[in-house]
């Protein structure tokens, strides 16, 4: 059997809730009941330790939910769907917000790009068109502009929205994606992917730029927030990167170093003596040993990190085939009695 024959493609809406009873519903019913080139649709909520009606609005919808029972975070809830989806062997996930900011009616748009194989991964943005911005508080628009630029700049290609949760994810990426971060999972797939080399889309989508119901508990408040995906992409680029980071804290210590010798040197040959600016002797000398330090933690990491890419291939291969042993094996091809 040849694993990789057209078949008909089956489609899993995943949706992260945490005490979404007053929207739940709505935005379940408001999911279309067929979709050009999907064959089959089916609906996940994952409650993500929800106190009040949640998890039997969802039911009652006729979606299927997964409870993780206490607050873990949106990160580990997407984590959740993304498993649930390799499970059930989907062809294309979308993951949308419970609390009703996108529009369900959308997801016709978004899968577009991924059914007819044009992309592994596309987002919805809500600032690539201005005529669809959303309105929300300027500093908020700061600092979604703001994380824009870093990811792009990281990963060379241009995107005006990072931080969008609604977004489609085709097979190929969710047998690639390896995700870490409880506290979100925006930015971090888009470092994750891209890495990875898949396909990566940007579409505008007219967005509700404040919740219905409640506060976004992901960025309400922003420092936090910054400071947590700023964490985030830290931990990825130690992890998949290392050179990025050692290699650039090693040429600064070391220029430091050469700067102090200089003068060091500098004030030895103008005045004859050591004194009284032996200290900057001493910082170079401190600073050269830090720089060799720290270069022989960016080798070590750099070995890791290949390791980690043997793994992470070898993941890949177990989530693409081994769904499928159950499959009759070809004609001629050997097997047990």
């Amino acid at each position: 059997m040849d694993y990789d024959e057209p078949r008909a493609l089956r489609l899993l809406v995943m949706m992260p809730a945490l005490n979404e009873a007053a929207t739940l519903a709505g935005v379940i019913a408001r999911i279309p009941k067929s979709f050009e080139g999907i064959a089959e649709i089916r609906v996940l909520v994952v409650d993500d330790g929800s106190t009040d009606d949640t998890v039997a609005i969802a039911r009652a919808a006729g979606a299927r939910v997964i409870s993780h029972g206490r607050n873990l975070g949106v990160g580990i809830a997407l984590q959740t769907g993304l498993a649930e989806a390799l499970r059930l062997g989907v062809d294309v996930a979308v993951n949308i917000d419970s609390d009703g900011q996108f529009a369900p009616e959308d997801i016709a748009k978004i899968i577009v790009p991924v059914v007819e194989g044009q992309a592994d991964f596309v987002t919805a943005s809500r600032f690539l068109d201005p005529a669809l911005v959303p309105e929300m508080p300027g500093v908020k628009k700061l600092g979604n502009w703001g994380m824009a630029r870093i990811i792009s700049g990281l990963i060379g290609q241009r995107f005006e929205d990072v931080s969008c949760g609604f977004r489609c994810y085709g097979r190929e990426a969710l047998l690639r994606l390896v995700l870490l971060g409880r506290f979100t999972y925006t930015q971090e797939s888009f470092l994750v992917l891209s890495q990875k080399g898949l396909r990566m889309q940007e579409m505008p989508m007219k967005v509700r730029g404040v919740r219905e119901f409640g506060k976004s508990r992901i960025a309400s408040n922003l420092f936090n927030y910054a400071w947590r995906t700023l964490g985030i992409i830290f931990g990825f680029i130690r992890d998949y990167s290392p050179a990025l980071l050692f290699n650039n804290l090693t040429g600064a210590l070391a220029l430091s170093s050469l700067g102090f010798g200089g003068f060091f040197v500098w004030h030895r040959l103008t005045s004859g003596a050591f004194t009284p600016h032996i200290w900057a002797g001493f910082v170079a000398a401190f600073l050269f040993g830090l720089a060799i330090l720290v270069f022989s933690l960016g080798q070590v990491a750099q070995m890791i990190a290949r390791l980690r890419s043997v793994q992470e291939q070898q993941l890949y291969l177990v989530r693409r085939y081994l769904p499928r042993l159950g499959d009759p094996p070809p004609p001629g091809a050997p097997h047990a009695d």
